[in-house]
């Protein structure tokens, strides 16, 4: 039996792992692990170097945890009217403001490092999650919710070829199909909790639409941004490119079908297109700038 002082540590020392398990469990860990790394994928595959890969995964990690820690944050009120247990600050294993404080410390973390990859690409990462902090704040109840979504994931992209030597523009077409891939994840994300948030009062554009024709209008965002990817390059698209299109067309009809017995089956068809999109843009090697 340990000594009272060995009591209290170890009492402290478990709150303390609660407290962090809570805010991992808060940032939205899926989304910001697949964003991460999909984008240090891109940015390997452009031919950043191994230090400018790793500032370019450093930043949109900070941004990525100060976006979702500011959601939970946010809508603690309203995830605990609507009894949505299961997320952290709803069954009480960390506190808003603990939230809150990490949003800001990631968000001030966030301005260097991505001024460290270069001026442009730094202003156009802040801008993308500048739109994502409005998204939490503000648009998400409104029927211009899917336009941060079309601007963040955007600049993720632009992002990473302004940090490349030269810091050169991004293509068209691979800006586009990031807007197109971050509609698509808007409906995606939506979807689950759609119903909830209707309870609530929230009215974004996906809740206008309504869970139904939500779901059949998601994989038309995805497949459009795969398309635009294969055909939107010089010369012609190769074997690899028409077989992504078709894998990225099946993924995302699959979404919709599977959404309708297990709800997170819609937000996974979306990051599993955006998997075959960077895979693509690997295996082609085409320039994003």
């Amino acid at each position: 039996m340990g000594t009272p002082e060995q009591s209290t540590a170890g009492g402290a020392a478990m709150r303390l792992a609660g407290r962090v398990g809570g805010l991992a469990g808060s940032c939205h860990p899926g989304p910001v692990v697949a964003v991460t790394v999909l984008m240090v994928a891109l940015a390997v595959t452009a031919g950043q170097s191994a230090v400018r890969c790793g500032l370019t995964g450093a930043a949109v990690l900070a941004g990525q945890l100060s976006v979702g820690w500011c959601n939970d944050a946010f809508d603690a009120r309203r995830d605990i009217a609507a009894g949505r247990h299961g997320k952290p600050v709803v069954d009480g294993a960390v506190g808003v403001t603990e939230v809150w404080a990490a949003a800001y410390a990631a968000l001030v973390l966030c301005v260097p490092l991505s001024f460290a990859c270069g001026l442009w690409a730094g202003a156009v990462h802040l801008a993308g999650v500048a739109a994502a902090w409005a998204y939490d704040l503000r648009l998400k109840a409104t029927a211009w919710s899917w336009a941060p979504y079309a601007v963040g994931f955007a600049a993720l992209p632009a992002f990473v070829a302004l940090g490349l030597p030269g810091h050169p523009w991004p293509a068209w077409w691979v800006v586009t199909a990031g807007a197109l891939l971050g509609v698509g994840a808007h409906l995606g994300d939506v979807l689950p909790d759609i119903r909830g948030d209707l309870a609530t009062g929230v009215r974004g554009w996906p809740h206008r639409l309504g869970p139904h024709r939500a779901r059949l209008l998601l994989p038309v965002p995805l497949a459009v941004a795969s398309a635009v990817l294969v055909l939107g390059p010089a010369g012609p698209p190769g074997r690899w490119g028409v077989a992504a299109l078709v894998v990225a067309a099946l993924v995302a009809v699959a979404g919709t079908v599977l959404g309708r017995r297990w709800e997170r089956a819609a937000f996974a068809a979306a990051v599993a297109v955006a998997v075959v999109d960077v895979a693509l843009l690997l295996l082609r090697g085409t320039g994003i700038a």
